[in-house]
């Protein structure tokens, strides 16, 4: 055990030896020997005289843009019998009803597979009330009723003045 012990310190002092040999190197144990003159000296000079600086000027202040008055478009007449959206979800439910009335928001093929499900979408409103992006945030699990709402959803233009920005609309697909 003392053998182990003492082969253990040996390679511990041999390793520390070597580690220490690259920074005696750079000590110097003669340091009056030296001669000054091979010593590095330097100095400080004066700043030059500036030349003739320009003018500082400094640029105009950028003007905020003015904000920009929502134009709304010119609603259109109310049919007979149906009232016109007040809120941005009642025209988006009307504008769902009006593709499905004319055969494009329930696909031929989902219907013909009996298929059935709920989408949620994210839509990004732009100012004027249209939609600008949208994406499947959870899917139906049927390829074709994701796209339909996705289709459906990017259709919608003209939104209320009181539609969010940014919103998970879920789209629903019922068979009747």
């Amino acid at each position: 055990m003392l053998r182990i012990d003492y082969r253990l310190f040996t390679a511990l002092a041999l390793s520390v030896l070597l580690h220490l040999v690259p920074l005696l190197d750079n000590v110097d144990f003669e340091q009056n020997s030296r001669s000054t003159a091979n010593m590095l000296t330097a100095e400080l000079r004066p700043p030059p005289p500036p030349a003739a600086a320009p003018p500082l000027t400094l640029p105009e202040p950028a003007r905020p843009p003015e904000p920009r008055k929502k134009q709304t478009p010119p609603k259109p007449a109310a049919k007979t019998g149906t009232q016109a959206a007040k809120t941005w979800t009642q025209a988006v439910r009307e504008h769902l009803k009006n593709l499905d009335s004319a055969g494009q928001f329930y696909p031929a093929e989902a219907i013909a597979r009996g298929l059935e499900g709920e989408v949620q979408v994210l839509i990004i409103i732009d100012e004027a009330g249209k939609v600008s992006a949208a994406r499947v945030e959870q899917g139906s699990g049927h390829a074709i009723l994701d796209t339909a709402a996705l289709r459906a959803v990017r259709s919608l233009q003209s939104l209320p003045d009181d539609a969010p920005r940014q919103v998970v609309l879920p789209v629903r697909f019922r068979l009747k």
